[in-house]
């Protein structure tokens, strides 16, 4: 199944604040994968620097990986297939 990486910013965001995102993006994925599509939420990166957050998903597509965001309340900027690289 195919990688899906989310690009978002979330100036002052705290700890708490990106816990609950984390919360929100893994309870909306088993949502909508109960409701019939297939997503599954896999890792998030933060980059405290400028405040970039990088979130991988697997999914079938773009378009339930965006609905997940969208339903969750999380903002991002894009959304695109990815190749994870793992040893």
């Amino acid at each position: 199944m195919p990688i899906y990486a989310v690009q978002r910013k979330l100036p002052g965001i705290t700890m708490d604040g990106l816990a609950g995102a984390q919360k929100a993006a893994i309870d909306t994925s088993i949502k909508v994968t109960a409701e019939g599509a297939s997503v599954k939420y896999i890792r998030s990166n933060f980059y405290p620097g400028d405040s970039r957050c990088t979130c991988l998903f697997e999914a079938d597509d773009a378009e339930t990986v965006k609905k997940v965001n969208e339903e969750a309340s999380l903002p991002f900027e894009t959304v695109e297939e990815v190749l994870d690289l793992n040893p």
